[in-house]
């Protein structure tokens, strides 16, 4: 094994003190300073020290997330301290019956005391154990004395730390937490595993509860999990806080995460108002599931007083159950909706009903692919949820409630707005109307042309396209730009005013770059970066127009997908028509930013680094690409030269110990305008 010289051990030990101050900045402080790009590269590069010099490789490295062996089965593993179960209050007189146990034991210091609250995470209940502040042992709640010890998978987990920070953390000790998937997670991993031809999950909790449970870590790694920690507790079963309040503070500093939306009430009263709020207003803008709140007394002295009861709930807390954001109804039927790039939805017509105080008539169905997955029949009773989404999905069918009436639901072969046979792409969910003219895209497609991102059109709202629409007067996005003075003031809540200010702003909307109308077109898999990369690349519409698939993908950043289906799109006679009618309303059809074909800078490769006097970063970029050069995040001995600010950092480091050339702002200024 090669000796590892002083500085290198001394890189790497910076670089994973660097990617564990970001991961705290990522997942506890939510306030990422580090790039996903520049992270990255951080990795990379203590990945090579360590596959150079195995030595460097320590069980707290961030790059220990991954790779470990698969398993023949789990090993029982003891808790430090028997893991608990909450008590359940259901409204606002059993919190207060919770208060009034607790006073018959220490009378009005529980007043003095107030409470802790904190979300309820509906996920799996996790104990982590930290030596010397390092993660040793990761296990499930099992029968709360004894779990399973699941310590490689959980290291797979980027917001649990392998190695707290801070100077203060006690030589052994047992971070309890919940491990849960974020809704949107949940709904990707489901994804794939309907295009993998494998049964999806019920529930994120579920999905979450199996992923702890993977013989094969890899498994794990590959689910996008996340952590909460919500309690800390020595081998003595003492907290190493006063009170709950300072614990959560404290795990914070040691780099836990913990969940948002806790709060410190001084009265039972002020307990309940913070859980109607969180069941009626937070929970359903929140990105993943709880099933309540947590009251704990939050002197932890007191808690101590309090004791425990039977052996297995705790005196001092209890959990504020919230109404189920779950519901069960009958399936109508089965309808299908065409969005601005022709995908095709499927969604669910139900037979009215509550699910978390909101009134349910429609639900997603995601896809086709899912609904046979699920099993889902017409006539079927299913369950439902809303639970942090603001369109609620059917989670599946109650097969014990079927009566044999229920009929199984296939695709529609033509658009039921248009009648074009809908299609499916290789390696895509989804299904399509491919018919860029169907009246079923309308409204969205519209609505996406004048949105910020693409032409910016001021005070066309989706309520005033959906006027045009049924007016008669728009069908298409070329229509717009043929709406007068006079149609609109006809219409309900337009003055004379109002409608030249509309009618100046779509006129003002020609003037938006290619890469805006690229955008606002919808082409599919055309997102707002891909359009600008194109537009400058090409220049012209005409030029872009005519690029063959090959030549579309090899623009950097357009892959063979985007290229097929940008040379489709301008393939497709009704899109050719579309663009020619814009053409002839006087839109810009040139990218002012595009790359010289020619340009000074054509070839080049260049990395910025440090703050530039004048410059922003992406000013500088768009500098470089416009004379045709290109801009990367890493050093290396193909860098054509680098543009160094203040503070430039390690890249500058870099580049001067590879011989690479260093430029400040002017040169660079003068490089590109060819003098």
């Amino acid at each position: 094994m090669p000796a590892v010289p002083t500085t290198t051990s001394q890189r790497a030990a910076a670089l994973r003190d660097a990617l564990a101050r970001a991961q705290h900045e990522y997942y506890v402080l939510d306030q990422p300073v580090l790039s996903d790009q520049e992270y990255d590269r951080l990795f990379r590069e203590l990945q090579t020290l360590e596959q150079a010099y195995p030595a460097l490789r320590t069980e707290d490295s961030p790059t220990q997330r991954v790779g470990a062996p698969v398993q023949s089965a789990f090993r029982t593993h003891r808790h430090l301290v028997r893991m608990l179960s909450l008590d359940n209050a259901f409204d606002q007189a059993e919190l207060v019956a919770f208060e009034q146990s607790i006073e018959r034991i220490v009378g009005d210091a529980v007043h003095r005391s107030g409470y802790t609250v904190e979300l309820k995470i509906d996920g799996a209940a996790i104990a982590l154990t930290y030596r010397d502040g390092v993660l040793a042992t990761a296990a499930t709640r099992g029968d709360g004395t004894e779990g399973e010890d699941v310590t490689l998978n959980v290291r797979t987990i980027r917001g649990v730390p392998l190695r707290l920070l801070g100077d203060d953390v006690p030589p052994l000790l047992e971070v309890r937490g919940e491990v849960y998937l974020p809704f949107t997670g949940f709904e990707q991993m489901n994804e794939a595993r309907v295009a993998a031809g494998e049964p999806v999950y019920v529930n994120p909790r579920n999905a979450a509860a199996g992923s702890m449970r993977q013989l094969d870590p890899s498994i794990t790694a590959a689910r996008p999990l996340r952590f909460f920690g919500y309690a800390a507790v020595l081998p003595d079963g003492t907290a190493p806080a006063r009170t709950q309040w300072e614990l959560l503070e404290r795990l914070m500093a040691w780099g836990v995460p913990v969940a948002p939306h806790r709060a410190r009430c001084h009265t039972i009263a002020d307990v309940g108002r913070w859980a109607d709020t969180i069941e009626h207003q937070t929970r359903a803008a929140l990105g993943f599931a709880i099933d309540g709140g947590v009251v704990k007394v939050n002197d932890i002295a007191l808690q101590d007083e309090l004791g425990v009861r039977n052996d297995r709930t705790p005196r001092w807390a209890v959990a504020r159950k919230f109404a189920p954001d779950m519901a069960v109804t009958r399936l109508e039927q089965i309808d299908v909706s065409i969005g601005r790039t022709g995908v095709v939805t499927p969604f669910a017509v139900l037979a009215p009903v509550d699910v978390g105080g909101a009134t349910v008539t429609y639900a997603s169905l995601h896809n086709a692919d899912q609904i046979a997955a699920k099993d889902l029949r017409v006539g079927d009773i299913v369950q439902v949820v809303r639970a942090g989404d603001v369109i609620p999905y059917v989670l599946g069918p109650v097969p014990e409630r079927r009566d044999g009436s229920e009929q199984r639901w296939q695709l529609p072969a033509v658009c039921p707005r248009c009648g074009t046979t809908i299609v499916r792409y290789r390696d895509d969910v989804a299904s399509y109307c491919p018919n860029v003219a169907c009246p079923g895209r309308q409204l969205e497609g519209l609505v996406h042309f004048a949105s910020k991102e693409a032409l910016d059109i001021d005070g066309l709202s989706y309520a005033r396209i959906q006027q045009l629409l049924a007016a008669g007067y728009v069908h298409d996005v070329a229509d717009l730009f043929d709406v007068s003075v006079a149609q609109l003031v006809a219409l309900e809540r337009f003055g004379t005013k109002s409608a030249e200010n509309l009618v100046a702003a779509i006129a003002a909307a020609k003037q938006q770059p290619l890469s805006r109308l690229l955008f606002g077109l919808g082409i599919r898999h055309v997102g707002a970066q891909a359009a600008q990369l194109l537009a400058r690349q090409f220049g012209t519409r005409d030029a872009l127009m005519a690029a063959t698939p090959a030549q579309l993908g090899e623009v950097r950043g357009i892959g063979e997908i985007m290229a097929t289906s940008v040379a489709g799109y301008f393939a497709d006679p009704t899109a050719r028509a579309l663009i020619e009618r814009l053409r002839a309303c006087g839109l810009r059809f040139d990218e002012p930013n595009a790359v010289q074909a020619d340009g000074p800078l054509t070839g080049a490769t260049v990395v910025l680094t440090g703050s530039l006097p004048t410059l922003s970063r992406g000013e500088a970029t768009a500098l470089v690409e416009q004379a045709g050069g290109r801009v990367t995040s890493g050093v290396s001995r193909k860098t054509t030269f680098v543009v160094a600010g203040e503070e430039a950092g390690s890249k500058l480091d870099k580049a001067v110990a590879l011989g690479v050339e260093v430029i400040d702002e002017a040169e660079l200024r003068r490089r590109v305008s060819g003098t």
